[in-house]
């Protein structure tokens, strides 16, 4: 019960609660920020475990400063901001929350594809600043979706569920990715296709894939080269999958005609030109945005951090090599 854990960012007190039944001190970070670094090492020190959000970048300098620590749980599905290497080296377990914001992913990748394609953010802009004078023919036209071709690059637990979504509205259903994805085969009559054809052929372009150094501008000039003048880019996964300065002149020269944005490559700023644009649509990172979603990953993140450093192996380790590191096959 001697635990001291650290908070990073204030989360749902359904999460607190879960930590402080175990452990006899939880200490919050109480500024609505992204601590520095030298604010985040002075408050790790110490510690037996860290609950950490996707934006702490947990690094060396980070793991060395908080040389008791059991566990770092992160406050997400991704977990690039934390470098596991680095931590299993150390045997410190790694955890995420996955599952628990792939609904929720999957909805805001559609409110931002319906956004796009009927020009919400845009017309909304324009009616707030009372220049709308009445209806027109020939206003704010946007593109159907009924009936159009659906490119999912990435056919995990958020690109299998945003496809399976487009059932209502009949769509022709491409997917790229490593393996093949059965039920999305069966259920929608998708059809796995290399991506350089995911790209020429889809209507809508939404990317599911994590970021790796594989990934990191997965989507760049030679790819916006290859879809449609009519395409839709949407993005919920990882902002540098994209690249960024480029999608800002493709979107320009209206090479493709609009994207849809939850993630950046340099969070929490745009590249520049970005927010100029009136053929974007940008959220402010809200993938798992909602109360439910947000109080499931608390207490999931609270559970992992609680078997971390009672020396259990989590539900949710990203780092399974630690285990077998430690006397009879799991750590004490």
């Amino acid at each position: 019960m001697n635990y001291s854990i650290f908070v990073t960012r204030s989360i749902p007190e359904a999460g607190i609660e879960v930590l402080k039944k175990s452990c006899a001190s939880v200490d919050i970070n109480q500024h609505d920020r992204v601590l520095s670094k030298s604010e985040l090492i002075e408050k790790v020190t110490g510690r037996t475990g860290v609950l950490c959000t996707i934006s702490d970048t947990i690094d060396v300098e980070i793991m060395n400063a908080a040389s008791n620590v059991k566990g770092f749980a992160n406050y997400g599905v991704g977990y690039n901001n934390i470098d596991v290497v680095a931590a299993t080296v150390r045997n410190i377990m790694v955890s995420n929350t996955p599952g628990v914001l792939t609904d929720a992913t999957a909805d805001l990748a559609w409110a931002l594809l319906f956004a796009a394609a009927r020009r919400i953010a845009e017309s909304d802009a324009y009616f707030r600043k009372g220049a709308w004078k009445g209806w027109g023919p020939m206003q704010f036209l946007g593109a159907d979706i009924t009936g159009k071709t659906l490119g999912i690059a990435g056919a995990g637990r958020i690109g299998e569920n945003m496809a399976l979504k487009s059932k209502g509205f009949g769509m022709t259903v491409l997917y790229a990715s490593r393996h093949e994805n059965t039920r999305m085969e069966q259920e929608l009559g998708a059809r796995r296709v290399a991506l350089e054809e995911l790209l020429k052929k889809s209507d809508f372009i939404s990317l599911h894939v994590p970021l790796t150094d594989k990934t990191r501008h997965y989507i760049g000039p030679r790819e916006f080269g290859l879809m449609k003048p009519s395409a839709i880019l949407i993005n919920t996964s990882r902002g540098p999958v994209i690249d960024e300065t480029a999608l800002v002149k493709t979107l320009r020269e209206k090479r493709i005609a609009a994207a849809g944005l939850d993630v950046y490559e340099d969070e929490p700023m745009p590249k520049p030109g970005l927010t100029d644009l009136a053929n974007v649509v940008c959220a402010p990172h809200l993938g798992s945005a909602t109360q439910e979603t947000r109080t499931r990953m608390a207490v999931m993140a609270a559970e992992n951090l609680i078997a971390m450093i009672q020396g259990k192996v989590p539900p949710n380790l990203v780092n399974p090599e630690v285990v077998p590191r430690f006397p009879e096959g799991g750590p004490h």
